[in-house]
């Protein structure tokens, strides 16, 4: 299976999207400085304690106080607590340093919150879930800092090895590599991708994870709570760094400063992969050239075709999501009733695999696959979903069909589930269902290029529109679209972008910011009405006509 990564860089967003074998299977969106990412580490300060939820309500900056559970202060709250009293008091010098601290006991798992903290106080803590609907952050005392091929946790002496490792000799092979470079009082979980590197590479990171955790416990001793003094590498690398294999057959980034982040990344991990990442220049946007828009439009639908007329309907709740399959004109597939609805499940299984990935689905998730009377077919669908499962890397956990014929799954849930409306309102309208002629669009089209050109004396930048619309100003030898140039000058472009609705378009200049005319247009529509207003004042009146005028 070869793997493309496609990296759409915009002012005000970045999409990120994973091919497989050219077919979408995840698609992540990050607002640019989006604050409360997993894996950011804040000196935080504890602003309501909860005895009820044992729970404390921790101010870490957001509106909404973010939530710590007594579960999440980790076995080792002891000793962390004492370390932080020493690391935040400035008359100390110099830093305390784990490994030279005594370890304390585990903490009671049966305590309470009011026993460990107290309101007002500081804590270093991470963000493990993001802000959620009306939901604030989830935090963790139990501090870890990830790598390619480790992730490092302070207070702590354990070395785990990653269950995807199958082979035993390379199991002990690790676990005494890691043991004789480790630090003390550090412990490890090393991951799939270390398996086979070689002991110089190890190291090497694990002294980058281990500066990384001392950089943030002097940066806690000088900042003032609430405070950002840990910061996970961007979600481009993050989402490079935990599926990157090589297996990656190139990546494809439109704006030069994040391809500089990525190809630095990828040298740093595979030298020899450093040329498979590569700077998008097309003026056409990257989305439409490798055919993600089309599959984004056709795959985040409420309803989901996936084969023969078959299709999976996906509703959304606050609690869970429900996945209705239905047959669709698939009835006379098969010589009889059963082999076809075994044959939908299993399709339907295998798209609804891709949902969750996609569409990063998780909590519980109830589907309703189609009645099957032979108990080996209903065995046979769930042997599936878990084979095609086990490349998911969000934990879940799945059960086998219920006499009633569905099957429930629950999934890691750490960022809110990805929902892209593919339904498009109308841009001319807003859904009131009255628009001007669609032929008059080309007139509304030449009207923004003047106001752009003359007005504005913006010449150089690129107007997307509708594919159609495109199609349209186009076609013919003497175009509209070329007389517009012999007008107006030949620097601007006009381009087709499927993202947009029909009668949409946009304006993006040459260092690809987004020119925005909306308030332009009102200016625009507001002075014409005064300049009718005055011309009628200074125009004598008019005589009605008569009947025999009319």
């Amino acid at each position: 299976m070869q793997s493309e990564l496609i990296v759409d860089v915009q002012s005000s967003e970045i999409s990120i999207a994973l091919l497989e074998d050219s077919r979408l299977v995840s698609l992540q969106k990050e607002t640019r400085n989006l604050a409360y990412a997993v894996g950011d580490i804040y000196l935080a300060k504890v602003k309501k304690l909860m005895p009820g939820l044992n729970a404390a309500f921790v101010n870490v900056g957001y509106d909404k106080d973010a939530f710590l559970h007594y579960l999440d202060l980790g076995s080792q709250f002891s000793s962390y607590s004492e370390f932080l009293e020493k690391a935040l008091d400035k008359q100390q010098r110099p830093l305390p340093q784990v490994s030279k601290m005594t370890l304390l006991p585990d903490i009671d798992k049966h305590g309470t919150i009011t026993d460990r903290l107290k309101q007002g106080q500081e804590l270093m803590v991470q963000i493990v879930k993001e802000p959620i609907s009306s939901k604030g952050p989830r935090l963790t005392t139990e501090i870890s800092l990830t790598g390619r091929y480790m992730v490092l946790m302070p207070f702590s002496d354990k070395v785990s090895i990653s269950q995807k490792i199958k082979s035993p000799e390379e199991k002990v092979r690790l676990r005494q590599l890691i043991k004789s470079i480790l630090p003390k009082h550090f412990g490890v979980i090393v991951r799939t991708s270390a398996e086979g590197k070689r002991v110089a590479e190890l190291n090497h990171e694990m002294k980058t994870l281990v500066k990384y955790w001392e950089d943030a416990v002097a940066k806690a001793r000088t900042a003032t709570a609430p405070a950002l003094i840990f910061e996970e590498e961007s979600r481009t690398v993050g989402v490079l760094r935990d599926i990157f294999s090589p297996n990656f057959e190139s990546i494809h980034v439109n704006d030069r400063e994040v391809y500089e982040q990525i190809r630095n990344y990828v040298s740093l991990i595979a030298p020899e992969k450093a040329d498979i990442v590569k700077l998008y220049e097309g003026e056409q946007p990257i989305f439409d050239h490798f055919g993600i828009t089309r599959q984004i439009k056709s795959s985040f639908g409420k309803t989901v075709s996936f084969k023969s007329g078959a299709y999976i309907i996906i509703e959304h709740t606050e609690a869970l999501h429900v996945v209705d399959v239905n047959s669709g004109n698939r009835t006379k597939a098969s010589a009889d009733q059963e082999s076809n609805a075994l044959e939908v499940n299993l399709r339907a299984a295998d798209e609804i695999a891709r949902q969750l990935r996609l569409r990063d689905m998780g909590g519980i998730i109830v589907i309703d696959f189609i009645d099957m009377a032979k108990a080996e077919h209903r065995q046979a669908l769930y042997d599936h979903m878990r084979e095609i499962m086990a490349n998911d890397r969000a934990r879940h956990n799945i059960l086998p069909l219920s006499k009633f014929g569905l099957m429930q799954i629950t999934r890691q849930r750490v960022r809110p589930a990805l929902d892209i409306e593919t339904y498009e309102t109308c841009p001319s309208c807003y859904g009131k269902g009255v628009v001007r002629p669609s032929l008059l669009f080309t007139d509304t089209l030449k009207e923004k290029l003047h106001y752009l050109i003359d007005d504005l004396q913006v010449t150089d930048f690129i107007m997307y529109v509708h594919p159609f619309v495109d199609a349209y100003i186009k076609k013919g030898l003497l175009s509209v679209y070329r007389r517009w140039r012999m007008e107006l000058g030949r620097k601007f472009k006009i381009l087709p972008d499927q993202s947009l609705a029909y009668l949409e378009y946009k304006v993006i200049d040459r260092d690809r910011n987004e020119i925005d005319l909306k308030e332009e247009k009102d200016i625009d529509s507001s002075a014409t009405k005064n300049k009718r207003k005055a011309k009628n004042r200074n125009q004598p009146e008019e005589k009605p006509a008569t009947s025999s005028e009319s």
